[in-house]
């Protein structure tokens, strides 16, 4: 690196900024070789700052030449100010002025798709969280709110369509022709909800009319041949509008409401007010080239931007610290959103095992951190899973403890008490106390504590009192940085299930009831309930009521009764996952070991009746009928055999499949689904557990099954089947895996997104050729390195292959080490992420390990961005 130790960032040390701006005024002059940015920034000095005498300095990048600076319209002398590669320096500063800045910029040199850069011929902004900086020089800092007035000056034939924040208050010529456009945002914001988007694209129009009777314009830009791809996207939107006025009583504030597709993206999406900037396979959506997970996530992203509106721009966060405050609310207002528009259990497990597969394998790791952090060196590193998934379940605990009418009082004081404010997790939680009147300052370790907390249940049934007495114990295993832990107040939702698979009521605290929250608050608890009537299975953690492990002693047959019985669909997932899990570490036992390997399942009961019973919702059967990851499986192992975990799961597989071979192909042909393609909950269910059987069926030996997979592959009239035998063809290594490959591309190779998921697969195929296979796609005309999408696809592809990532010889990870090198000094925020499959290195089995540990080192020899620096560091030393 420049700085081979660069400096950490502390929360301890925040301190509020010197100088405030009021108003931003931005011109840009939109040109082929370059952009000239012009800001004139009405600045006064913050009176709550303890320093009356600083100098003003700016957040600046490298990439940018300053042509001229000026305060109050009389330019600066060279010795009036200092330019480093991060900043501007104004030695003196008057207490009230208008600061002008001229500076040029090249967005088309810009690979790292941060600040001011070009998709195709299209000009866009990403600015969170720290782009804004290589735009101009600017208090890059959430804390710094600000109404911004931007003008555009373009040519018009080239960018018929030139937006930013607001709405358009002015549109004009400039003598020579040019197209000048003026947007105004009357709401303060920080610099990284800043954006803009200039280009020749297409748009589709719709309106909305909120609660008040206000109508509202909405519309999504695109690129001209995807237009007819943003019709679900608009859709969503407007669910998501009338949800947050029915659910949070908020409503949009601005007169129009716009979205715009862009390919060069490293992010899913993001909320710049008014004017969101999506990455393209984030919002578009056909039929015939997008899965039914595609239209759920599209539904979702939609959703968490629009929603970002109130819960991220109107009310920000003070510093990146409390970047929760805003996405973990968000997270859990799109996954409450997502629930009510489809199915609350299958969402729930969805999410669930997400957050138990990757966040808690982050926990444990070296990159593991508070949802607060303490410090960080590169902010774009704090994009996490940590941030984003447990802090949205901090939140759904707040409403678990609050329940749902405090809860909303809660929020509705919070918008009113912030808004036009950049505050703090604690400010919030603040709110939801004085709403409700609960005590949550011992809640509150959540923020600050990391790591998974672990649980473990004992029960004692007194058949003479009729009572149960459930003893509780809760530890937190040592993070980086966090050697001890401190009690955590957890809520526990309970149910008691009879032997004969009813509900039971039973009296705890003094209310009767056949659910119970109880609040652990200590490192051990005993809870009491009185009048049960018989011996009872506790259905512990009901609906994942906080993101913990645990540990209870069931039987085989008590979770074979909760799979059957449990009224809580998502325990009813769980104790199928645990039967599987069970089953699995037996397995990878035997494998290790050279034993011959288990050719029977306690599984095969359960999953029996349930492909027989026509009663159950199709989404949740095929949901319980998956076996658990790889991942996760990774996670639960002390020291990860990635081989013999891969064994046990395809030997599982066929097992399940051969006993129940006929109960998957007439569950298969029960649901073919004739009628025209929608994307509703029903037709999705069906196709979830039809192409879940067919997987299944396809392991089996009944050769008829093959055929079934041929004739759905080429007679699909829809992505989400033909894709899912494609993929179930791959993951079987079918006789005709490569040439359905291979017919799939020439179909497809003309849609970008979709083109994304053959290279995926092609390099997720297990073969001892599958590196070469790889190096292929990284050359093929399909792939540009420059593309996120594409980097993800094809690398992410490779992790998810045994046997190419993880090869006896190390070959896989100096692979990967290989583009990690490459792609730091063109786009960090990639390089980074790409990362983290050798980042837990320490975890595997050592003749992996040592492997992997030796590309960490190899890779923190370079010269790294901060981004890598973090990552590779923590990784070595954590």
């Amino acid at each position: 690196m420049k700085d081979s130790s660069p400096s950490a960032i502390y929360l301890k040390d925040y301190t509020v900024p010197d100088f405030l701006i009021d108003k931003t005024e931005l011109t840009f002059e939109l040109e082929e070789a370059n952009v000239l940015v012009t800001s004139r920034l009405h600045m006064r000095r913050n009176a709550l700052s303890s320093d009356k005498v600083a100098s003003l300095v700016l957040d600046g990048g490298d990439e940018m030449k300053l042509i001229g600076v000026a305060i109050d319209n009389v330019s600066l002398s060279a010795d009036e100010y200092q330019i480093t590669n991060q900043s501007l320096e104004i030695f003196s500063a008057p207490n009230e002025f208008v600061l002008t800045c001229e500076t040029l910029v090249e967005p088309q040199n810009n690979t790292r798709l941060e600040g001011l850069y070009r998709s195709s011929s299209m000009f866009c902004t990403q600015c969170e969280a720290e782009g804004f900086r290589h735009i101009t020089y600017y208090l890059d800092r959430p804390d710094v709110m600000s109404v911004f007035t931007t003008t555009i000056i373009g040519d018009e034939e080239k960018y018929p369509v030139m937006l930013s924040n607001g709405n358009e208050v002015e549109r004009g010529k400039t003598e020579d022709g040019k197209t000048v456009v003026t947007w105004h945002d009357p709401f303060k914001k920080p610099a990284y909800l800043f954006a803009l988007v200039a280009g020749n694209l297409a748009v589709q129009d719709d309106v909305f009319k909120t609660k008040s009777g206000r109508v509202v314009t909405l519309r999504i830009f695109t690129e001209h041949h995807n237009l007819e791809k943003v019709d679900y996207a608009m859709g969503a939107l407007k669910r998501s509008m009338k949800w947050d006025e029915d659910v949070y009583g908020r409503e949009y504030d601005l007169d129009i409401f716009m979205v715009v597709a862009v390919d060069d993206f490293n992010m899913g999406a993001m909320e710049n007010k008014g004017l969101n900037i999506f990455n393209s396979s984030c919002l578009l959506a056909s039929p015939e080239t997008t899965t039914d997970d595609a239209y759920l996530r599209i539904e979702a992203i939609v959703a968490h931007e629009y929603f970002h509106n109130w819960s991220g721009n109107r009310v920000t966060c003070r510093d990146w610290f409390q970047l929760s405050l805003k996405e973990g609310f968000t997270v859990f207002r799109d996954q409450t959103f997502s629930s009510d528009m489809h199915s609350e259990t299958v969402k729930r497990v969805e999410d669930v095992s997400f957050l138990r597969t990757a966040q808690f394998a982050e926990d444990a790791g070296p990159m593991a951190h508070p949802v607060r952090p303490e410090s960080f060196i590169e902010i774009s590193n704090f994009y996490t899973l940590t941030v984003y998934e447990k802090g949205s379940e901090i939140v759904r605990m707040i409403y678990t403890l609050l329940g749902e009418q405090a809860f909303r009082k809660g929020s509705d004081l919070y918008f009113d008490r912030h808004d036009g404010q950049a505050v703090t997790c604690d400010d919030f939680v603040a709110a939801m106390e004085d709403a409700s009147g609960v005590d949550l300052s011992q809640f509150k370790r959540w923020y600050s504590q990391a790591g998974t907390p672990e649980l473990l249940f004992e029960s004692k049934y007194s058949v003479t009192d009729k009572t149960l007495k459930l003893v509780v114990k809760q530890t937190t295993p040592p993070t980086p940085g966090q050697e001890s832990k401190l009690p955590l107040h957890i809520p526990i939702k309970l149910g008691l299930i009879s032997k004969d698979g009813n509900e039971l009521e039973s009296t705890y605290s003094g209310e009767t009831a056949q659910e119970h929250v109880l609040h652990l608050k200590s490192e051990e608890a005993t809870f009491e309930f009185s009048g049960v009537d018989s011996e009872p299975v506790p259905s512990i953690l009901r609906g994942f009521s906080a993101p913990v492990k645990y540990e209870y002693a069931y039987s085989t047959e008590e979770l074979l009764l909760l799979m059957s019985s449990d009224s809580d669909g998502f325990n009813r997932w769980n104790a199928a996952q645990q039967l599987a899990v069970r089953e699995l570490k037996s397995l990878i036992h035997q494998i290790k070991n050279g034993e011959p390997l288990a050719d029977q399942s306690d599984l095969v009961k359960g999953f029996k009746s349930l492909l027989l019973n026509e009663e159950l919702d199709p989404a949740m059967v095929a949901l319980i009928l998956e076996l658990p990851s790889q991942a996760y499986l990774s996670e639960l192992e002390k020291e990860i055999d990635p081989h013999a975990i891969h064994s046990a799961l395809t030997h599982l597989t066929k097992v399940i499949a051969n006993a129940l071979k006929e109960e998957f192909s007439a569950t298969y042909m029960n649901n073919v689904e004739s009628t025209v393609y929608e994307p509703n909950a029903i037709q999705i269910a069906k196709r979830a557990l039809k192409n879940i059987a067919l997987h299944y069926w396809v392991e089996s030996d009944d050769v008829t099954a093959l055929e079934s997979l041929n004739e759905q592959f080429s007679n699909s009239d829809n992505m989400t089947d033909q894709y899912a035998a494609l993929s179930i063809a791959v993951e079987a290594g079918v006789e005709k895996a490569d040439v359905m490959l291979a017919t799939f591309y020439d179909q497809w190779l003309h849609e970008s997104l979709v083109v994304n998921k053959w290279l995926t697969l092609s390099a997720s195929q297990e073969n001892v050729d599958g590196l070469k296979r790889v190096e292929e796609l990284m050359s093929h005309p399909a792939f540009d390195i420059k593309n996120p999408n594409k980097v993800r696809a094809v690398l992410g592809g490779m992790g998810r292959s045994v046997q190419v990532f993880h090869k006896e010889d190390g070959s896989g990870y100096r692979y990967l080490a290989d583009q990690i090198i490459y792609l730091n000094k063109r786009n960090p925020q990639l390089a980074s992420r790409i990362c983290t499959p050798l980042t837990r290195w320490k975890k595997y089995k050592s003749s992996l390990g040592d492997l992997m540990k030796l590309e960490l080192e190899r890779i923190q020899k370079e010269d790294l961005s901060k981004d890598v620096y973090e990552v590779i560091t923590k990784s070595l030393n954590g």
